[in-house]
């Protein structure tokens, strides 16, 4: 049971992901820090194809992943990220369900950011990743020992600040603000223990 209840908020959590990524990121150009926003600024840096890059960057931080939080994580890592490419393709086929916001950069950037801090906060808790920015994050929080949100905020900015060579700052200010409330959203959640349980 419990191990059903497990893989059951993993992939709620990696559904949720895959629908704000659909709805929100990908139509309003909300630009991501970590590994994305790493490949992003390296295909314009160096003129390297995003589809290697992807894999470079992401083979990479599962293997600090198994290095330092061992072969479950993996495990778990993998299915969060092969389940994030079923849930896309399904909402790619479903088509959008929330309102355009591509004309209101404010409201994109919040909802987004709470889509991903809740889904990757959800998927966190289990054990999983849904791609290499949360394996670089965890393993940076558990290295240095420093909080979860910190650790995220750490690599977002970082890659959004470098990324000011080819992007508009208002567009970064956005993206901020997106980095800003999921860093607190997943670690609030990765965190959060329920009132009965704190009390035994």
């Amino acid at each position: 049971m419990k191990i059903f209840q497990k893989y059951s908020f993993l992939l709620l959590g990696v559904m949720i992901v895959a629908f704000g990524m659909f709805n929100i990121h990908s139509r309003c150009d909300i630009t991501e820090g970590g590994v994305l926003g790493g490949i992003l600024l390296l295909e314009n840096w160096f003129s390297i194809s995003p589809s290697i890059l992807n894999i470079i960057l992401d083979v990479s931080c599962y293997l600090l992943g198994l290095k330092f939080l061992g072969k479950q994580f993996l495990f778990d890592a993998l299915i969060s990220t092969f389940s994030f490419s079923i849930f896309y393709k399904i909402f790619e086929y479903t088509g959008p369900l929330l309102p355009d916001f591509s004309d209101m950069p404010l409201i994109a950037a919040i909802l987004g950011g709470c889509f991903v801090g809740i889904g990757v906060g959800l998927t966190v808790r289990q054990g999983g990743a849904v791609g290499g920015d949360d394996a670089l994050a965890l393993v940076i929080s558990k290295v240095f020992k420093i909080k979860l949100s910190h650790a995220y905020m750490f690599t977002d900015f970082t890659v959004l600040l470098l990324s000011l060579s080819y992007i508009p700052v208002l567009r970064i200010i956005y993206s901020l603000i997106t980095v800003t409330i999921s860093s607190f959203l997943i670690e609030k959640i990765k965190d959060f223990k329920p009132k009965n349980a704190l009390d035994t």
